[in-house]
């Protein structure tokens, strides 16, 4: 077991932002094994993180995006329990991190919850053909069409997407980490992307009539 040092410790918390005697404790449990403990930590915060969860969020900031030379413009409303927590450099840089999310990742709704049940029964449908029409069994269409559906929601939902600067990670825990960091329930409320030239659900409506 590698000595638990103070540079160690102090390492850790700049690598993760967790506190100090929790960066002791994961390295202790790790037997010094920095990755160990990287670990052990973000088990920790998604675990506080989900114990959070039921708390009111009605502070926080709403954070404005341009990107391109105008060519995309995103807001996005992120909010947490008090407006210390709000005015901190951690909640201000998440808050950008996502506007940049959005922007670039081009996200329709922000959970799955959200997704309107035509458009889950559209999807599944169109999976199901082509599952049918690749030769696939039938007793396996199904799982086939909910599979290809997952995917449908890491793509279109901003809390299942691939965090664009550590794809490894979704943005879900992205969030939860910062929940554990700051100790404060943290809660997209809404966003909102334009891109120049887009055309409006109106105007894509009255052009295919």
């Amino acid at each position: 077991m590698a000595e638990v040092t103070a540079a160690m410790v102090k390492q850790l918390r700049e690598q993760t932002g967790a506190g100090m005697l929790d960066c002791k404790r994961a390295l202790e449990q790790a037997q010094g094994d920095p990755e160990k403990a990287i670990t052990i930590l973000r088990e920790k915060g998604l675990a506080s993180a989900a114990k959070r969860a039921g708390r009111t969020a009605s502070e926080g900031v709403v954070e404005a995006y341009v990107h391109g030379d105008g060519r995309i413009g995103v807001l996005v409303e992120l909010n947490c329990e008090t407006d210390f927590v709000a005015n901190t450099d951690q909640f201000r840089q998440l808050a950008r991190d996502l506007a940049m999310q959005v922007a670039a990742a081009r996200p329709e709704y922000l959970s799955r919850d959200q997704v309107p049940a035509y458009v889950v029964e559209r999807e599944l449908e169109i999976y199901r053909a082509a599952a049918r029409n690749e030769g696939k069994p039938e007793a396996v269409i199904d799982k086939i069409a909910q599979g290809r559906l997952n995917k449908f929601y890491e793509e279109t939902c901003l809390l299942d997407q691939p965090f664009i600067k550590e794809p490894e990670k979704s943005v879900k825990s992205l969030i939860d980490e910062a929940i554990a960091r700051l100790g404060e329930n943290i809660v997209v409320r809404r966003f909102v992307r334009f891109e120049r030239g887009e055309s409006t659900a109106e105007e894509a409506v009255k052009q295919s009539e």
